[in-house]
């Protein structure tokens, strides 16, 4: 069992071996959670060092995650889980794992992870990424982990996330017609841990729903989530950006970029998520 005061990345996201192979003990922690449900990239963190592991077993290449596709079938509470996790393919270049996250019997979040190798540092033929505009991290303002209405955001105990001034979620004016579904900060450990390549499946989805700065309301639960991570990050603060796309029927596509303290791109994520807004019937 993990020591419930532990409240860093490695112990809130470590798995346990079973005599069973591919099947792992997990404790869903009760701080990586936005109100009473864990964070979408936490899980998705904590299935791929369970899938790392798979994939390094018997001699396997010391490959990263770079690719994930996950999808939230039902959101897990806070306590034990197990973790199957299965190698589809073990290639020269790449290998596949799938991780199931389950509780009583019931599977509760099914991903599926390429591990790959990862360049310390990248070279880029092209970068069509429009660039982070953001100031300074001492002109930005941190989030608290209560926000307005008395929701408890633990993963912001965890974190120190700072957005830019104009894009502040919580305030009490009505956003103005011309608003921008965009937030914009910066972010990393509140402990002071450098990021890596793990912990990137974690920060793309450690921000706030950018639909908020055009009046939706409430949990915005996701559905399904894709990450990409392009390189190993280099110590220090994490730009990001998350943007959404498409509002539409009661659901949005949002994108989330990762740069590193060298202002290379670093990840990566798309997810779809479900939304509500005040003047939604029902």
């Amino acid at each position: 069992m993990r020591d419930p005061d532990d409240l860093s990345f490695e112990g809130a996201t470590a798995v346990r071996p079973t005599a069973d192979p591919g099947l792992f003990e997990a404790d869903v922690h009760e701080h990586w959670t936005v109100g009473d449900k864990p964070n979408g990239g936490y899980l998705l963190a904590l299935l791929g060092r369970a899938a790392r592991l798979t994939g390094r077993a018997g001699g396997g290449p010391d490959w990263e995650v770079v690719a994930s596709a996950i999808t939230y079938l039902r959101p897990p509470d806070p306590g034990p889980a197990t973790v199957r996790t299965t190698l589809l393919r073990q290639g020269r270049s790449a290998s596949h794992v799938r991780a199931v996250m389950a509780q009583d019997g019931r599977d509760l979040v099914d991903a599926v992870f390429v591990l790959g190798e990862l360049p310390a540092e990248p070279t880029s033929r092209y970068d069509g990424t429009a660039p982070l505009h953001v100031p300074q991290v001492d002109e930005c303002v941190r989030l608290a982990p209560r926000i307005p209405g008395g929701v408890y955001v633990g993963i912001m105990d965890v974190l120190d996330l700072r957005l830019s001034p104009d894009t502040l979620p919580f305030t009490d004016s009505p956003p103005p017609d011309d608003a921008r579904a965009e937030l914009r900060g910066w972010t990393r450990f509140a402990d002071g841990r450098e990021p890596d390549p793990l912990s990137l499946l974690f920060s793309v989805d450690a921000i706030p729903p950018a639909t908020l700065m055009i009046g939706s309301t409430g949990w915005v639960p996701t559905l399904q989530m894709s990450v990409y991570v392009r390189a190993r990050p280099a110590p220090g603060w994490l730009g990001i950006r998350m943007s959404a796309n498409l509002v539409s029927d009661g659901m949005v596509d949002e994108t989330c970029v990762l740069w590193d303290s060298r202002g290379l791109v670093v990840a990566q994520s798309t997810q779809l998520a479900r939304l509500r807004f005040p003047d939604d019937p029902g």
